[in-house]
C-alpha cells in the first residue's frame, strides 16, 4: 500500500547532505508560485487596451463613451490650390490666331505686335488675353500677363465697354487659389482700375465676383519682425498686394465702392 502510494506521487522530495537541503529531482514538475509572484500578462494588456483611446465622430453615441476622442472637422479648403484647365487663350494661340510674337532684350522678353494695338477689337482681343491669365506655363502665361498689360496701356475709351465681358475670366483666375496666378490677376485689376475713367466705378457692381477670394486672402501677409521680405520688393506678398487693390477700388469707385467693398470685406478700413 505504501509502496502505491509513493509511485503515484507526483513530486518526489529527498533531503540530500547534513544541511538539510530541498533538492527537486529532475524530471518532475516543481510546485506551483503564490498567487502573489504572479504577472497576470492578459489582464495588463486588457488594460492597456482599455486605456486607448478611441476616435469617433462627433454628436454620436460614441462620443459619450469612456477613452472616446471626438474627430475635429475637416478642413475646409478655402486656400487649396484648385487644378487649372486649358484656357481658350492657349487654344487661340497655337492656332496663330494673336498677331504677336516675341520680341528679346537686354531688359528681359517683350511682345512685338504686327498690327498697332489701337486698332484691334478690344471686345474680342481683351477677354481673350484675360482669360489667358489662368495659365502658368510658358509662353502662354507671358503672352497672357504682358498683353493685357499693353492692351489696357494702350486701350483709352474702348475699355470701358468691354469690363463687364472681364468679370467672368477674373472671377476663373482668382477662383485657382494659385499664388502665382492671384500675384498677375491682382496686378492686372489695379492697372484695369486707372487704365480709363469710370472704369473703378463700372466695376462696383461686380464687387461679388471678385472680392470673395481677396477676403480669404486678405490676411496672408508675412511678418519676419526686423528681417527683410524680399516678396515685397518682388511685389509677390499676397496680403499687401490685396490691400493696394481695395485701396486703387475704393479711391476710383465712387461714393458707394468703401460701402461694397465692407460688405464684402468686413476687416476692410477705409483709406479715405
Amino acid at each position: 500500500m505504501f509502496a502505491c502510494f509513493f509511485q503515484s506521487a507526483i513530486c518526489i522530495w529527498s533531503v540530500v547532505g547534513a544541511g538539510g537541503e530541498m533538492v527537486m529531482e529532475e524530471g518532475r514538475p516543481g510546485p506551483s508560485k503564490p498567487a502573489g509572484d504572479r504577472r497576470p500578462q492578459q489582464r495588463e494588456k486588457k488594460e492597456k487596451k482599455q486605456d486607448k483611446q478611441q476616435p469617433c465622430e462627433g454628436f454620436s453615441i460614441k462620443a459619450m463613451m469612456k477613452n472616446s476622442v471626438v474627430r475635429g472637422p475637416p478642413p475646409a479648403g478655402s486656400v487649396k490650390q484648385r487644378p487649372a484647365k486649358h484656357t481658350a487663350f492657349r487654344k487661340f494661340y497655337e492656332r496663330g490666331d494673336f498677331p504677336i510674337a516675341v520680341q528679346h532684350e537686354c531688359a528681359g522678353n517683350k511682345i512685338a505686335w504686327k498690327v498697332e494695338i489701337e486698332d484691334l477689337d478690344y471686345h474680342y482681343f481683351l477677354p481673350l488675353f484675360f482669360d489667358g491669365l489662368c495659365e502658368t506655363e510658358f509662353p502662354y502665361e507671358f503672352f497672357a500677363r504682358q498683353g493685357v498689360h499693353d492692351l489696357l496701356e494702350h486701350g483709352g475709351s474702348k475699355i470701358l465697354p468691354v469690363v463687364p465681358q472681364l468679370i467672368i475670366p477674373i472671377k476663373n483666375a482668382l477662383n485657382l487659389r494659385n499664388r502665382q496666378v492671384l500675384c498677375t490677376t491682382l496686378k492686372v485689376i489695379q492697372h484695369l482700375v486707372v487704365s480709363a475713367e469710370m472704369v473703378g466705378e463700372a466695376l462696383v457692381p461686380y464687387y461679388r465676383q471678385i472680392l470673395p477670394v481677396l477676403n480669404i486672402f486678405k490676411h496672408m501677409n508675412v511678418n519676419l519682425g526686423d528681417g527683410i521680405e524680399y516678396s515685397q520688393q518682388k511685389r509677390e506678398n499676397i496680403g499687401v498686394l490685396i490691400q493696394e487693390t481695395l485701396e486703387l477700388l475704393e479711391r476710383y469707385g465712387g461714393e458707394n465702392a468703401y460701402i461694397n467693398i465692407k460688405y464684402m470685406i468686413p476687416t476692410y478700413w477705409s483709406c479715405m
